[in-house]
């Protein structure tokens, strides 16, 4: 039962957007979502919030999810590259890479720490994701295309590009190449094998907060749940910040909360005790 007011009517929801990350967030780890976190954010909505995703993935990476679960509202993508609506099926925003700037970054990355493994994310609703020799993807349902000539990378705008090290941790990638061409673009590290090079001053934050202008919504209204490097800028600007119980270390040190790992539905877990304040 909620919380009722002096006047007998139920207190509200405290947040008017929940927003929530996808991969070790709200998807299980066979990119589901549980029917009790569907039931939690389905509540959620009915008492006066909006849902709204939050991911690092592309569009086109993230399409089949929001077909899955019936996702009409607008969704921050690409790591804030793309702000995209999924009812109606077209991009509100969208930021690039500069071609340039990127490639000046990766060479003087390899000249600090030896040669790269490289993909690129390209930009649009239907942009492939562009797979280079050596580089590890983890098995799964999503697409990419194999590459061999460099110069396809380059040939179409880009979202953003990934990059991994034959011998240096995630952690300690990102680390090296933030120090290395932090003036020349961002570096995210996103998830396990997923060191990020971005557009300089792009984040989830940045994108979130186009998003939640649309809505009319403004950051101390906003609830975010995470897992990652790549989410403490979102955590920076909401509200209230929650990581899952998976999360990186330098999530959880700057979240207000920490819940529930992704498989023990903890953001149903959060929703549920916010319903029935």
């Amino acid at each position: 039962m909620s919380t009722l007011l002096p006047d007998g009517a139920p207190a509200p929801f405290p947040y008017k957007l929940v927003a929530t990350d996808l991969d070790g967030t709200l998807l299980r780890a066979d990119e589901t979502v549980s029917q009790r976190t569907r039931d939690a954010l389905v509540a959620a909505t009915e008492a006066g919030a909006a849902h709204i995703v939050v991911t690092g993935r592309s569009v086109a990476w993230t399409k089949h999810i929001f077909e899955d679960l019936g996702y009409e509202g607008l969704a921050v993508c690409g790591q804030g590259a793309q702000v995209y609506h999924a009812g109606e099926q077209r991009l509100l925003t969208s930021v690039t890479l500069d071609r340039q700037l990127a490639g000046l970054a990766l060479a003087k990355i390899e000249a600090e720490i030896g040669p790269l493994a490289l993909a690129a994310s390209r930009d649009g609703i239907d942009g492939a994701v562009l797979i280079g020799p050596g580089y590890r993807v983890q098995e799964g349902p999503l697409p990419y295309v194999p590459f061999t000539d460099p110069a396809e990378v380059w040939a179409e705008p880009l979202t953003k590009m990934y990059i991994q090290h034959p011998g240096l941790s995630d952690d300690d990638l990102a680390k090296v190449a933030r120090q290395t061409v932090g003036n020349l673009v961002d570096v995210v590290m996103a998830g396990e094998g997923v060191v990020e090079l971005l557009p300089l001053g792009l984040s989830k934050a940045t994108g979130l907060s186009l998003a939640a202008r649309r809505l009319k919504v403004k950051a101390a209204e906003t609830i975010a749940f995470g897992d990652m490097p790549n989410d403490i800028p979102m955590f920076g600007w909401a509200g209230h910040g929650v990581a899952m119980a998976n999360a990186h270390d330098a999530l959880k040190a700057v979240a207000n909360e920490i819940t529930a790992s992704n498989e023990d539905d903890g953001i149903a877990v959060v929703l549920e005790n916010l319903l029935k304040r």
